[in-house]
Parts: structure tokens; C-alpha cells; sequence
């Protein structure tokens, strides 16, 4: 038999899911108490129980769309190739954007000051690729740049192909918008000589906390001083 806890979470997760079917489907203004409780099959002040107001309802809603998203990458293998790992991801994001623009509004909506925890789980998965990528040499600026360059152009090019009127639609843009960043943080080649001392230095950044005679101080300070 089910405890009083466990109730409640599927009671939640009812909830949570019938929001975010209609979020995605119709926008954030179908997400009305009288309809989500309709169909979670409970009645409206149910709701209150689990969720301050509105809003509430809207960013866990959008989390359960996104964690989802980002479930799906976690499963996805890693290849030989972390650039191409890097543009199969990046192409993965902008679908997922195009296909849910709902969602991504409230995601990205600065009015609601918040980051969803599956937001975070989604830039950390971006940072890992990121960081195979500088293992292998090819990276010529900081990671921290490239993830923020990386997101900051996503979110960029899902924005402006939401807003393109249809008759400018431009099936290229995202392809562009890849290789423009990709040439400001990519090698063209594994750097072995030393010829990109950026690169170089970021690669062995990669390596810095798994020397196995540095203290994490002195890893930490050596990692320091490299950013230099």
C-alpha cells in the first residue's frame, strides 16, 4: 500500500503533467486551474495543495517539459568525436526550442527570475561535451566562454527562427549559427605543438585536477594562475 508521501507525489506528478500537456500544446494561457484539474481528474482547490498559485504551476510544468529534454541527452552515447558530439547536441537544442516555443519562453523569460533545476542538469551536460572537446585539444578559448558563447548563440538563433515572419523563414540559420561559433572556439586541428596557446592551455586545464601529486590547493591555485 501506497504511504501518505508517495500518494501525494503521484497526485503531484498527475498534476504537473496535465499542466505541462497544455502548456506545450496551447501556451500558458490554457493552464487554468479548472482545466489542469480536469485533466488530472481531480477538483480545482486540489491544486492549492501542491502549488502556490499559477505561476508555480507554470515553472514546474515547464521543468517537467525541459527535464524530459534533457533526460534524453544524458542517454545519448558519446561518439569518437566531441565536435560532432558538440553539433549533434547543439542541433538537438534548437529542435527541442523550435518544437516547444511555450516552454522555452517561460524557461528563458527574465520576469520569472528563476533557473529550473533541469536547466542546470542541461548546461552541465553542455559543460561535459565542452570539456571532451578541450581534452582533445581543439578548444581556443576558456570552457566557461565557450558554454556561455554556446548557450547565448542557442538561445539567440531559437529566438530569432520563432520570430522570422514565414515568408523570411531561413532553414540554414541554425547550420550559420553553429559554424560561427564553432570558428571562435574551436581549433581547426588537435593542437600537439604548442602553435595555439590557448588551446594548449585548456587542454591542460582539463588535466590539472586528476595530477595526482597536487593537493586540491595547489591544483586549484595551478588552475588559477593558467587562466592568467
Amino acid at each position: 500500500m501506497a504511504s501518505n508521501t508517495q500518494r501525494r507525489d503521484i497526485t503531484r506528478d498527475r498534476i504537473v503533467k496535465a499542466a505541462a500537456g497544455l502548456l506545450r500544446e496551447q501556451g500558458p494561457a490554457a493552464v487554468t486551474t479548472r482545466r489542469v484539474a480536469h485533466e488530472a481528474g481531480l477538483q480545482p482547490p486540489a491544486l492549492y495543495r501542491f502549488f502556490q498559485d499559477k505561476d508555480d504551476l507554470l515553472d514546474a510544468a515547464a521543468d517537467h517539459v525541459f527535464a524530459e529534454h534533457v533526460a534524453s541527452k544524458q542517454t545519448a552515447a558519446p561518439s569518437d568525436d566531441p565536435v560532432e558530439d558538440l553539433r549533434a547536441g547543439w542541433h538537438t537544442q534548437i529542435s527541442f526550442g523550435l518544437a516547444n516555443p511555450y516552454v522555452y519562453g517561460l524557461l528563458l523569460d527574465p520576469a520569472r527570475a528563476r533557473e529550473a533545476p533541469a536547466q542546470a542538469t542541461g548546461v552541465q551536460v553542455l559543460a561535459e561535451r565542452v570539456h571532451r572537446i578541450a581534452a582533445a585539444g581543439r578548444l581556443r578559448v576558456s570552457e566557461e566562454r565557450a558554454v556561455n558563447l554556446i548557450r547565448a548563440a542557442g538561445v539567440g538563433t531559437v529566438h530569432t527562427l520563432l520570430t522570422l515572419p514565414p515568408e523570411h523563414d531561413d532553414p540554414h540559420l541554425a547550420d550559420a549559427a553553429f559554424d560561427a561559433i564553432a570558428r571562435a572556439i574551436l581549433t581547426d586541428e588537435p593542437t600537439v605543438s604548442g602553435q595555439d596557446q590557448a588551446a594548449v592551455i585548456a587542454a591542460f586545464r582539463t588535466l590539472v585536477p586528476e595530477l595526482p601529486s597536487l593537493s586540491k590547493a595547489e591544483a586549484a591555485l595551478l588552475d588559477q594562475w593558467l587562466q592568467r
